[in-house]
C-alpha cells in the first residue's frame, strides 16, 4: 500500500513539475510582449505580434503545424467541404471583359438562362466592363450567402439589347473528381484532384456510370493530388479490400494506436486496380496507394509520391483563428511510415521536391537507394516495399521534359494559351457546334493545323511573349494537345479536356498496358514468379 501512495505522489509531482514549467513559459511570453509594448521606440501591432510568435513557435515543431488566421479559416474550408455559395459560373477576364466560359450545370446562372460566352456588363447597376476588374472582384461581388439575389446585365452575341438577369445565389458544388471515362471496353479511368466531403458521392456515381458501360477493371488517377479528409481515403480504400483488412493506422507520443479498417461493404474488390501517382501525390492519397500496394491488391505507378505522413488535428482560437496541430503519423498497413524526414529543419524540407530533381530521382529509378532497414514485406505476396517517407511506386515512370521550352512556360504562365482559346471558341462557337456535334466526332476529326498555330504565335506577340522558333517546335506537339484539349473542355467538360491530354500521360499509358494483360499485373502483384 505504501508503494502504491509513494507511486501516486512521484506522479502527481512530476505532473506538477511539467505544471509549474508550462507556466514559467506562458509568464516569460507574456512578459515579453508586455516590455514590447511598454518600452518599444515605436508603436507594434500586438495582434500581428502575437501571430508571428505562434507561427514561429509551429514552424519550430514541424513542417506540417501550422496557425491559419479567420479569414484563411474561411477560405481553406471551402475546397474540402465541397460547395460554395454563389452564382455558379466559371468565367474568364478577356480583353477587361468578364466572359462565362461555362455556367455551372444545375447551378443559379444556368437556371436563369446564362450561357456559354456571355460577357458581364453590369452587376448589380455598376458598371464592370473596361475598368480593369480583377478576378478577386468579380469573386466579390458575385459571390454571397444563399438565398440573396444579384442583378447582372450580360451582352451576348447576335443580340443587341442587353440582357438583364435576377440570380438567386445558392450552394454551389466544387467537384473533387476532374475525369471518368471508359479507356476501353473493360477498364474505366477516374481521375481525383482532392479526397472531400463529396469525393465518395462522386465517386458512386462515376463508378455505376463506367460499370454500366462495362467497366471491369480501374484506373485511379491521383497524380497531383495532395490529399484531404483521412475518412475519405479510408472509404474509397475500403472500396477495394476485403473485410477487416486494415488501412492504416495512426500512432503518437500521446495519441495511443488507431487502426483504420475495411468493411465487408467494398464494391470494388474483384478487379484489377492500378493507381497512378507522382511527386504531388500527398496524404490521403499516399494512404489509398499505400494500402492496396501493401495487399497486393493493386500496382502503383509513377513516382515516389510526396511523403506527408503527419496527423493534425485543428484546435479553435477565440478570435476564429485556429491552430493545426500535428498529434500523430500515419503509417501503411505493413508499418511503413509515410512521413519524409524533416530533421534538416523547414527550409530543407521545403527544397524536398527541388532536390529530388537535382539528385535525378524524376529521372531515373536508379538514382533512389533504400537501406535494407527501410524495406518492409507486402502482405499477402512477400514483395518488397520500402518506407523512409512517400509511396515508391511498382513501376517507375520517369518525368518527361522533351516536350517542355521556356516558350511553352510563358504562352501558358501568362495565360495567354487560356485566352487564345477563349478568344477562339468564343469567335466560333456556333460554326464548331456544328462541325462536332459530339465529343466523338470532335475527338476523331478536329485537327490543331498550322494556321491555328500560327495564329496562336501572333497573338503571343501581342501578349509579349518573344517567338523563339527552336523552342516552339520543341514543344509543337504538347502545344497542339493542350490546344485540342483546351477546346474541347470549353465545349464539354474536365473530363473531355483529360481524354485529350491523357494522349501525353505516359503513366497512363503503361496503366493500361499492364492492365490490359493478366499476366504481366500478375507478375507486378507477385502472383507469377
Amino acid at each position: 500500500m505504501r508503494k502504491v501512495f509513494l507511486f501516486v505522489v512521484a506522479i502527481f509531482i512530476a505532473q506538477c513539475a511539467v505544471s509549474q514549467e508550462f507556466n514559467n513559459s506562458v509568464f516569460k511570453l507574456s512578459k515579453v510582449l508586455n516590455l514590447i509594448s511598454t518600452f518599444y521606440v515605436d508603436t507594434v501591432n500586438q495582434d500581428q505580434l502575437t501571430e508571428e510568435a505562434i507561427i514561429g513557435m509551429l514552424k519550430f515543431l514541424d513542417p506540417h503545424s501550422i496557425y491559419i488566421s479567420k479569414e484563411e479559416v474561411e477560405e481553406m474550408n471551402e475546397p474540402l467541404e465541397g460547395n460554395f455559395e454563389g452564382v455558379g459560373v466559371q468565367f474568364n477576364i478577356l480583353n477587361d471583359t468578364i466572359v462565362v466560359v461555362s455556367p455551372i450545370p444545375g447551378g443559379p446562372s444556368e437556371k436563369v438562362g446564362i450561357q456559354a460566352g456571355d460577357r458581364f456588363v453590369t452587376i448589380n447597376g455598376e458598371n464592370v466592363a473596361g475598368i480593369g476588374i480583377r478576378n478577386n472582384d468579380v469573386v466579390e461581388k458575385l459571390r454571397g450567402a444563399k438565398g440573396t439575389t444579384v442583378n447582372v446585365g450580360m451582352k451576348r452575341k447576335g443580340t443587341k439589347e442587353i440582357l438583364d438577369f435576377t440570380i438567386t445565389r445558392d450552394k454551389i458544388p466544387i467537384y473533387s473528381l476532374d475525369a471518368s471515362y471508359m479507356i476501353n471496353k473493360e477498364v474505366g479511368y477516374i481521375k481525383l484532384n482532392r479526397f472531400a466531403a463529396t469525393t465518395m458521392e462522386e465517386y458512386y456515381k462515376a463508378v455505376e456510370n463506367l460499370k454500366a458501360n462495362g467497366a471491369k477493371h480501374l484506373i485511379i488517377d491521383l497524380q497531383d493530388n495532395s490529399g484531404g479528409y483521412l475518412n475519405t481515403s479510408i472509404d474509397l480504400a475500403d472500396e477495394f479490400l476485403k473485410d477487416q483488412k486494415l488501412i492504416v493506422y495512426t500512432e503518437g507520443v500521446k495519441s495511443p494506436k488507431h487502426e483504420y479498417k475495411a468493411t465487408g461493404r467494398g464494391n470494388f474488390e474483384e478487379g484489377k486496380v492500378i493507381v497512378l501517382v507522382n511527386e504531388g501525390s500527398a496524404s490521403a492519397s499516399e494512404i489509398l496507394s499505400g494500402a492496396l500496394q501493401d495487399w497486393d491488391r493493386g500496382v502503383v505507378i509513377g513516382r515516389r509520391t510526396f511523403g506527408k505522413g503527419l496527423v493534425q488535428r485543428p484546435f479553435n482560437l477565440p478570435d476564429g483563428a485556429m491552430i493545426r496541430l500535428t498529434i500523430a503519423r500515419y503509417y501503411t498497413p505493413t508499418g511503413r511510415l509515410i512521413q519524409k524526414s524533416y530533421e534538416g529543419g523547414f527550409n530543407d524540407y521545403s527544397r524536398d521536391l527541388i532536390n529530388r530533381y537535382n539528385s535525378g530521382e524524376f529521372l531515373s529509378e536508379d538514382s533512389i537507394h533504400f537501406p535494407d532497414s527501410l524495406k518492409y514485406k507486402t502482405l499477402q505476396n512477400s514483395r518488397n516495399v520500402y518506407g523512409g517517407g512517400g509511396i515508391m511506386p511498382d513501376i517507375f515512370i520517369p518525368i518527361d521534359t522533351s516536350l517542355f521550352s521556356q516558350y511553352h512556360r510563358d504562352i501558358v504562365r501568362k495565360g495567354t494559351l487560356n485566352r487564345f482559346i477563349l478568344t477562339h471558341v468564343d469567335n466560333n462557337r456556333k460554326k464548331m457546334s456544328e462541325n462536332y456535334p459530339t465529343f466523338e466526332v470532335f475527338k476523331s476529326t478536329f485537327m490543331v493545323n498550322d494556321e491555328m498555330l500560327n495564329e496562336l504565335v501572333e497573338f503571343a506577340k501581342a501578349d509579349k511573349v518573344v517567338y523563339k522558333e527552336e523552342e516552339f517546335q520543341k514543344s509543337k506537339s504538347l502545344i497542339s494537345t493542350q490546344i485540342k484539349a483546351l477546346i474541347a473542355r470549353d465545349l464539354w467538360d474536365s473530363s473531355e479536356y483529360y481524354q485529350i491530354m491523357n494522349i501525353e500521360n505516359e503513366a497512363l499509358t503503361k496503366a493500361i498496358e499492364v492492365i490490359s494483360n493478366d499476366s504481366l499485373y500478375k507478375k507486378y502483384l507477385g502472383f507469377s514468379k
